[in-house]
């Protein structure tokens, strides 16, 4: 149980850690939203890795098998998402930027918590290396998690639980960091940053 428990942990931040384009979405959605918001995206996150290592833990090899004849597919997919998502947040702080506005402006629909939590979870469900990465753990040394049905409920329930205080961490960074920019030249800038790291991260996965 406990080798259940400890190998759950390490995959769920062996995947969350490495700071990539939803991190950085994460972080300026926080930015210009709430905390909030912020934390509902984060559980958005957590619960698609949580779902990820279920799959892998029930279906192992099967899983891998089927998604790496689609995974260039999937890897264009997740790239023009990643594109819009970085087009649009720029987009949006260029014209916030020009109008001397806060995040939110009047007829601006808010970005909500329900919202927030749907659209993370939906990218990072496009990611479809992160089921491999966790069937490649369960298939190269953690077969005994799968085969018990208590383990293997431990091991997601503690890579739900590593990636969910991972993602509340860069939430509440991004939080701290929208109080700190609170001029629309920081704000600007934060948007560019994080379009930017989308942006490369997207053609690393058409490059890839």
């Amino acid at each position: 149980m406990i080798a259940a428990l400890v190998a759950g942990l390490l995959a769920g931040y062996g995947i969350a850690v490495p700071v990539g384009a939803v991190a950085a979405y994460l972080i300026a959605l926080t930015t210009r939203t709430s905390l909030t918001t912020g934390a509902c995206a984060a559980l958005g996150v957590a619960t698609a890795d949580g779902l990820y290592a279920l799959v892998a833990t029930v279906g192992g090899s099967a899983v891998a098998a089927v998604i790496r004849p689609v995974l260039v597919p999937l890897r264009w997919c997740s790239a023009v998402v990643l594109i819009v998502l970085a087009v649009r947040g720029l987009a949006g702080a260029l014209a916030r930027y020009r109008e001397r506005l806060t995040p939110t402006r009047a007829g601006e629909a808010p970005i909500g918590p329900g919202r927030a939590y749907l659209g993370l979870l939906g990218i990072t469900l496009l990611n479809p290396t992160t089921v491999v990465y966790f069937a490649a753990l369960v298939l190269g040394g953690h077969g005994e998690v799968a085969a018990d049905q208590t383990r293997r409920a431990v091991f997601v329930l503690a890579a739900f639980a590593a990636s969910a205080s991972w993602q509340l961490l860069l939430a509440g960074g991004g939080a701290l960091l929208g109080r700190a920019l609170t001029g629309a030249r920081g704000r600007l800038g934060t948007a560019l940053a994080s379009s930017l790291v989308m942006t490369a991260l997207a053609v690393h996965l058409l490059i890839a």
